[in-house]
């Protein structure tokens, strides 16, 4: 390492270097790959709608990895919050619909509780530094955001009861805006990574942090919310409000 912070994504780009900064990891790139040819090979019978949400939810993934926002976060925190809704509000719920398995429906509070700690978790100061100081640490946030989101998002998407799926659906909102609440109101700068890192991009880290608490905030619930919608709307046209393929 270069540095008591030197991310998986490498270090801090200049802004003039940002569009360059491709992480073109060839284990990541092989993992990407190989999780493709499973799925194409285990779910050779998928519908049209279950490849392109697998193609969107990879799309994403390769957006949060492989572009120049994986070098981005290593300089700011909003970037770093970009990069994790990425992961729990948009990729997890199009991987979830590109999987068959529902089962997780029986489990849905639990779930929303441990997806929940979860995703305080690797907010608290310490926590974070780790992740930004040290691979293993980097790949265990990352698995474990995306790997709760994703069996959240399965819960959510299944057959459960429709009142158990809403709350956990507002749960998230309140959770995640509480959080970037918090953020966006401390009076101090808590993220250690990025406290020489935000000058380059114009910004202290005090307000690069209330920007990525604003994020948490109000953007991060538009995808919850969207979900919600398209599960109850279908109660005013007779249907089932079960989420799935369209008719």
């Amino acid at each position: 390492m270069t540095g008591p912070f030197d991310a998986y994504c490498g270090p801090p780009p200049a802004p003039d270097a940002l569009w360059t900064s491709w992480n073109l990891d060839p284990v990541l790139l092989f993992a990407f790959a190989l999780v493709t040819a499973l799925f194409l090979t285990l779910r050779r019978n998928a519908s049209l709608f279950e490849l392109r949400a697998f193609a969107g939810g990879m799309a994403l993934l390769v957006i949060a990895f492989v572009s120049p926002l994986c070098a981005l976060t290593t300089a700011l925190f909003s970037a770093r919050i970009v990069h994790h809704l990425l992961l729990v509000a948009f990729a997890a719920p199009l991987l979830a619909l590109a999987l068959p398995w529902r089962a997780m429906h029986r489990l849905t509070t639990p779930v929303f509780i441990f997806h929940t700690a979860v995703f305080w978790a690797w907010h608290i100061p310490d926590a974070y530094a780790f992740a930004l100081s040290d691979t293993l640490g980097y790949w265990l946030m990352q698995a474990s955001l995306l790997g709760s989101a994703l069996l959240l998002w399965q819960a959510v998407l299944g057959q459960g009861a429709l009142a158990t799926r809403l709350s956990v659906l507002l749960g998230s909102i309140i959770q995640m805006g509480l959080l970037g609440a918090l953020l966006t109101f401390a009076p101090v700068a808590l993220y250690a990574p990025h406290f020489d890192t935000t000058a380059l991009y114009g910004m202290t880290p005090l307000t690069d942090q209330q920007l990525g608490g604003l994020l948490m905030w109000v953007p991060a619930a538009l995808p919850y919310l969207g979900v919600a919608l398209m599960l109850v709307l279908p109660l005013f046209s007779g249907r089932d409000g079960r989420a799935g393929e369209p008719n």
